[in-house]
């Protein structure tokens, strides 16, 4: 499969162009500087630009967004304004998003709206949220899948084994490493069709 991952040199982007690689996946490793992935081709490109976004769809079977809005004070709405932009030019091509475990829910309660929510994550997650309400508005054209990962999400161990749930937490935490176990196993096994899915170890 041509799987291009936008965010490929983040945290989650990465992991899930390693676990591409290792399933021998064609893959275009997108950043904005067009940094040189091993293994992969690297891509300069902006999210926000919709004809090369479209063109990008155009000549993959996946794209994966693992992209998030500015962590150190910039404009959120640009991120989002890019994310409705990838939303508007798939081209009839899969996409997959990295989500928030912030639009998790316990008990009816969205895990951003309870108290014990990290202040410092809240409006990363709140912008996130946004993001998953706009593709649910969607035409049924779009195929899009949402994996939110638990609500702590880290480096570790690959143990190739992990829980899914839909609308609340599989569990506490997952493995960066496991969470593009379970982005991967969904991208070639499809089971959560424009719908949002969960996972964790």
């Amino acid at each position: 499969m041509k799987i291009a991952v936008y965010g490929a040199t983040g945290m989650v982007g990465s992991q899930i162009v390693k676990e591409s690689l290792v399933r021998g996946h064609e893959v275009t490793a997108i950043s904005r500087k067009g940094a040189e992935v091993a293994g992969a081709t690297a891509k300069a490109a902006d999210q926000a630009d919709a004809q090369a976004f479209a063109n990008v769809a155009k000549e993959h079977d996946v794209v994966v967004l693992a992209t998030g809005p500015s962590r150190t004070g910039g404009d959120h709405g640009e991120w989002l304004d890019a994310m409705a932009t990838a939303y508007s030019n798939t081209e009839g091509t899969r996409l997959m998003i990295v989500g928030g475990a912030g639009t998790l829910t316990i008990d009816g309660t969205r895990l951003l709206d309870s108290p014990e929510f990290p202040e410092a994550y809240r409006a990363e997650a709140t912008t996130a949220a946004k993001a998953l309400e706009l593709v649910r508005q969607t035409p049924d054209s779009v195929d899009w899948t949402v994996l939110a990962p638990a609500p702590v999400i880290q480096p570790g161990e690959r143990t190739g084994e992990y829980k899914v749930a839909t609308d609340s937490p599989a569990g506490n935490s997952i493995s960066s490493q496991d969470y593009a176990v379970a982005m991967l196993d969904e991208i070639e096994t499809p089971a959560h069709r424009r719908a949002r899915f969960t996972a964790a170890n």
